[in-house]
């Protein structure tokens, strides 16, 4: 069975109108704009991680701190890399926060900070 073939007027036609080519010119053109919202969509998800780490780190701080343990070596066990961990005791309540700086593409959009931050009571002491 014969390729079916181009009609000779459509043939005609295209070579008239120049339209050879255009479906991959118009590909090249909108290709960077897949690769930037790729890009984003995977930043994205990148901070959603930080952030649910920073909160992992703040509850598990804020909980070792009202056992009486060091909330601060807790909290940065788990926290991303280069995180700040701060500790506000209170007489019946420790919180925990934990952020850390996002810069997208290495600086050369501006960051932004990612916060997680724990509540808790303090757990009474056993034995007094």
């Amino acid at each position: 069975m014969p390729l079916p073939t181009v009609a000779p007027r459509r043939r005609q036609w295209l070579r008239l109108t120049g339209e050879r080519g255009s479906a991959t010119a118009e590909l090249a053109a909108g290709m960077p704009v897949v690769v930037l919202l790729l890009a984003a969509a995977l930043f994205a998800v990148n901070a959603a991680v930080v952030q649910i780490r920073c909160t992992d780190a703040a509850r598990d701080g804020a909980l070792a701190a009202s056992r009486g343990g060091s909330g601060v070596d807790a909290a940065q066990d788990r926290a991303p890399d280069d995180a700040v961990v701060e500790i506000d005791e209170t007489d019946d309540l420790v919180t925990v926060r934990v952020s850390v700086g996002l810069t997208p593409w290495d600086g050369w959009l501006p960051g932004f900070e990612v916060r997680g931050e724990a509540t808790t009571e303090r757990e009474p002491s056993y034995g007094t």
